[in-house]
């Protein structure tokens, strides 16, 4: 990534159409609810959305969510991102997703996708995907990611998907409890951590675990920066302002709406670059 020419990294950006694969119609009543639920209904290609951050030059990072086991719907190929990323190396960046109940075959998956597509990082998604990040079932996934010193990002917090629908759409809330990273954080001290979202209702939590473990960050991402935590905007000024990283949520959220709020969210002005551009730089290694 051509990091020195550009104003902001978003580090939390999904793909939500695949060109390659015909289009999943299952599972679709999760889609109008959160249609429903962030007032948005966008959904644009990769490329799409590579041509919408070239045109304000802000870099991008990339994934999709796997949990066909969980929710039975086709994942977006990690291969399709990845690709985009390798002809848009410029300005973007590709993270994959693995269903962690997919085990060994996972992390071979996992390993496959760094050696050969040159892929970055990885996204979890506890809720979706039905799992505690502490349990060991998802251990040879992130055996592969530490063994390559690359960041793995888990969503915490409440979660849009499945909201207002009949029993949240099966989807429980209590995996995506930031404690839970706790022991990863732990038995994985070379795997960076990024706690995406303020982690409502946990935003304590989430603020102590990354106080507590220096390879815990955070992303700022899903929601407007006018609506963060005070206590967040607090730690993000002083204890973590290394450790927070300027994150949309795209398309969910526009970096246009979000880098307008950020101005006026009570960030002090010697911590913007850093949350801006400067942490996502030395967390995805971009000067080595």
């Amino acid at each position: 990534m051509d990091h020195q020419n550009l104003i902001a990294i978003d580090t939390h950006t999904h793909a939500e159409v695949s060109c390659w694969n015909p289009f999943d119609n299952y599972g679709e009543e999760y889609d109008r609810a959160a249609d429903k639920y962030f007032r948005s209904s966008r959904r644009p290609t990769i490329q799409e959305s590579i041509d919408y951050y070239r045109e304000r030059k802000i870099g991008l990072v990339m994934f999709m969510v796997d949990a066909e086991s969980n929710m039975g719907r086709r994942r977006i190929p990690n291969e399709e991102i990845a690709e985009a990323a390798q002809k848009n190396s410029d300005i973007m960046i590709a993270f994959a997703s693995i269903d962690p109940h997919k085990g060994k075959m996972g992390a071979r998956e996992a390993r496959r996708l760094i050696e050969e597509y040159g892929v970055k990082g990885f996204k979890f998604h506890p809720t979706v995907q039905g799992f505690h990040p502490y349990d060991k079932m998802a251990w040879p996934i992130y055996e592969v990611i530490a063994e390559y010193a690359l960041p793995a990002v888990f969503h915490t917090g409440h979660s849009g998907i499945g909201s207002g629908m009949r029993c949240g759409g099966g989807l429980r809330l209590e995996y995506s409890n930031p404690m839970h990273l706790d022991d990863v954080a732990i038995d994985f001290p070379d795997m960076q951590i990024v706690m995406a979202h303020p982690s409502f209702p946990w935003q304590d939590e989430a603020l102590s675990v990354a106080t507590h473990k220096p390879n815990v960050w955070i992303d700022l991402s899903g929601w407007s920066p006018k609506y963060f935590p005070k206590q967040l905007v607090q730690y993000a000024n002083t204890l973590l302002k290394d450790r927070v990283l300027f994150a949309s949520d795209y398309p969910l959220i526009t970096p246009d709406r979000w880098l307008k709020d950020f101005e006026d969210a009570g960030f002090k002005p010697e911590v913007m670059p850093g949350i801006l551009k400067g942490n996502a730089v030395r967390l995805l290694k971009l000067d080595q």
